[in-house]
Formats: C-alpha cells, sequence, structure tokens
C-alpha cells in the first residue's frame, strides 16, 4: 500500500524525527510504499495568499476559496500545491505528525491544509444525489484513504483525559479528524499520542517505538472513529442529527454512530 507521511517539526534530531525515522523503515519493512512531506524542510510556504495562483487575476481582489476553485479547475495553481495534491492521490493512507502546539497543530501544518485542500476537489465538490449540496463528511473527494494522526504532548494521560485539567486530547483533535480528514471523505484512525513527550528516557523510548510498531501494523485494518456520514440516513434535510440517534451521547459525540 502507499502511504504519505506528512512531517510538521522543526528539528530533525528531534524526539519526533526519531520517531518519524522509526515509522518509516517500519512501514517500508512490511512491503507499504512511503512518500514524506517534511514541512519544514521543504521551507512550506504556510501563509494562504495570492501568489497561490499563477492568474494574474486574483490580485484584483482575493477571495481565497473562489481563487483556489478556479486555480484547482485551470490549472494555475502553484508547482508545490499541486505537487502536494498529486501525493494525496496518489496515497492509500496519510499520516500527519506533529507536535500538539496551543492545543492545535503548527501553524505550517495548518498552511498545509489551507492550500492544498482545494475547492473543487477537496471541498465545494457537488453531490450528485442532491442539488445545492457538496460531497463531505465522509462522502468527500479524497473518500477510501486513511488518516492517522501521531502527535506529541508535554501532559500526562491523566491530564489530558475526559476530566483532566487539559481537556481530552480526543477532543482537542476534532478540528483535524473530523474537519479535515473526515470532512474531504478521508477516514480517520483514532490519534496514536504520546504523552509526556518531554520527559522520555532510553527504556521509555523503546516502548514508545514498540506501541508505535504496532499502531502501524494495523494501520490498513484497525477500525477508524465510525463518524455518520453526511448522506448515511442520520441526517435530516436540514443537516440536523435525527431524534434518538445520540444514544447516551453528549455534545461532539453524538457525531459517531453508536450501534456498532
Amino acid at each position: 500500500m502507499k502511504v504519505l507521511w506528512v512531517f510538521a517539526h522543526p528539528e530533525p534530531r528531534s524526539f519526533n524525527g526519531s520517531l518519524r525515522d522509526f515509522g518509516v523503515r517500519r512501514l517500508e519493512a512490511a512491503g507499504h510504499e512511503v512518500r514524506q512531506s517534511d514541512l519544514y524542510a521543504m521551507r512550506w510556504k504556510a501563509v494562504a495568499d495570492g501568489d497561490d495562483f499563477l492568474d494574474p487575476s486574483v490580485s484584483e481582489r482575493l477571495v481565497y476559496a473562489t481563487a483556489s476553485f478556479n486555480g484547482f479547475k485551470s490549472g494555475t495553481q502553484t508547482p508545490d500545491i499541486a505537487a502536494e495534491q498529486e501525493k494525496l492521490k496518489w496515497a492509500d493512507a496519510i499520516i500527519f505528525q506533529f507536535p500538539l502546539w496551543w492545543f492545535s497543530v503548527p501553524a505550517i501544518l495548518k498552511g498545509w491544509f489551507d492550500r492544498v485542500l482545494a475547492a473543487g476537489w477537496a471541498y465545494r465538490v457537488p453531490d450528485p444525489t442532491t442539488a445545492g449540496r457538496s460531497l463531505r463528511y465522509g462522502d468527500g473527494n479524497l473518500k477510501g484513504r486513511r488518516g492517522l494522526i501521531i502527535t506529541t504532548v508535554g501532559g500526562s494521560e491523566k491530564s489530558l483525559g475526559p476530566r483532566g485539567v487539559g481537556g481530552d486530547i480526543h477532543d482537542h483533535l476534532v478540528p483535524v479528524n473530523y474537519g479535515v480528514l473526515w470532512y474531504t471523505g478521508v477516514a480517520p484512525l483514532p490519534a496514536h499520542v504520546i504523552y509526556e513527550a518531554n520527559r522520555v528516557d532510553a527504556e521509555t523510548y523503546l516502548k514508545i517505538e514498540r506501541s508505535l510498531a504496532a499502531r502501524l501494523d494495523g494501520l490498513f485494518t484497525d477500525a477508524p472513529i465510525p463518524y455518520r456520514t453526511q448522506s448515511g440516513g442520520d441526517y435530516d434535510n436540514d443537516l440536523v442529527l435525527k431524534p434518538g440517534l445520540e444514544g447516551d451521547n453528549r455534545g461532539f459525540a453524538i457525531r459517531q454512530k453508536t450501534d456498532l
């Protein structure tokens, strides 16, 4: 299988860098083909602006989503954006590795989402079955791919649990798992979180490697997060969840199926 590894850490000799190198070796040893997007090494441009398009007409008044749509359709995106899109088309699975900064992804990765996931391709793709509606939330144009977040955090597992002071880590990752991956059709696996990453000794590192190896071995077999699809019948015509389907769930969790 084909795996794209998107790496967003500024130091290749870091703990994250060592895990990335181990992970790539593990996947390749299992027979997978791996390509990388090392965003800092690429000096990836994180700011989405008019310079992303080769068509000079966008300089008149920039509406980024419209320019993105037109740029993708006309082939006038900059080469760096088009190259990343080709990697996504090629991949069967995408791994996003990053340190959690301010409860979110590093700015360089956010800029990759902003620039690469073009309108008319990753979103704003018309739903052929419903006039005026786009394919999204499990039905997007990137459907058929799997996604896995690998993230390092400084806090402990308890402090980033459901009752921890930092809030549930999986809630913090909803904007990527649901708002980016699932929205565009990618089926996200539960995130692989490495806690207390700034306090890792040699013995602990070996345990972390073994844990990561197990997750990578299950990249194409582990069950993804059971998010509801937009067109699966769970939502009404106003895209509101039909009464009674949430079970005992509350908040964001109602967007996951309960009958599995």
